[in-house]
C-alpha cells in the first residue's frame, strides 16, 4: 500500500488501515523492542500501548518520516523511557529498603537505615491524599502517567502536578534528614 494512504488512514481513524498497519508492523516492533527490553510481556506491552496511542490520538498525528522510521523510533523512545522508568523506580526502593548484604546486621546501620525509612514514609502520608495517592502509583508501584490518568479518571496534566508537588514537598520536608541519610551511605 502507498505510505500516503496509510498515513492518512491512520489519521482519519480508517479501522481497515489501522488493522493492515497493526498486522503489518506488529511483530516486527516487537521484536525490535526485545533487542532494547529482554521481557517479552513488557515488550508486547510497549508495542500495543504505541497502537492503543496511534488511536486515540490519530486527529493529532503528524508523522513527517515515514511510517515504519515513526513506528521504529516511537517503539525505542517508549523502551528507553521504561529503562529510565525502571532506574529511577530501583533508585527509589532503594533509598526505602536500604539493601546492604555486607553489613546488614550491623546495629548502627540498622537503626539509622529504619529510622529514615520510617522518616521517608511519614513525609509521603503528610502529603495531601489525592498526591499521595498518585504519588504512590507512579513511584511504588511504577505505573506511567498514561495509566494513572486510565486507572484515576483524571487529566494527564493533573497527574505530571500532583508528581511535581510531592517531588517539591518531599524535597522541603526530607532536607532537614539529609546530614542523616549521608550518615546511612558512610555506614555501609
Amino acid at each position: 500500500m502507498e505510505e500516503e494512504f496509510l498515513k492518512q488512514g491512520l489519521h482519519s481513524k480508517n479501522k481497515i488501515v489501522f488493522d493492515f498497519v497493526f498486522q503489518y508492523y506488529y511483530s516486527g516492533l516487537c521484536a525490535y523492542a526485545e533487542t532494547i527490553i529482554k521481557e517479552e510481556v513488557v515488550v508486547e506491552d510497549i508495542v500495543q500501548d504505541l497502537f492503543v496511542t496511534l488511536w486515540i490520538k490519530s486527529e493529532q498525528l503528524i508523522i513527517t518520516s515515514s511510517l515504519k522510521n515513526y513506528l521504529f523510533s516511537s517503539v525505542k523512545n517508549r523502551c528507553f523511557d521504561y529503562l529510565k522508568h525502571q532506574k529511577v523506580k530501583s533508585k527509589f526502593f532503594q533509598i526505602l529498603k536500604f539493601p546492604d548484604e555486607s553489613n546488614e546486621d550491623s546495629p548502627e546501620n540498622w537503626f539509622v537505615q529504619s529510622e529514615l525509612q520510617e522518616i521517608i514514609e511519614k513525609s509521603i502520608q503528610n502529603l495531601p491524599p489525592r498526591c499521595c495517592e498518585i504519588f504512590k502509583l507512579s513511584r511504588l508501584e511504577g505505573l506511567k502517567n498514561q495509566d494513572i490518568v486510565k486507572q484515576l479518571g483524571i487529566s494527564k496534566r493533573t497527574v505530571e502536578l500532583q508528581i511535581s508537588n510531592a517531588l517539591k514537598f518531599l524535597r522541603k520536608d526530607l532536607n532537614p534528614h539529609l546530614p542523616m541519610f549521608v550518615l546511612s551511605l558512610l555506614l555501609k
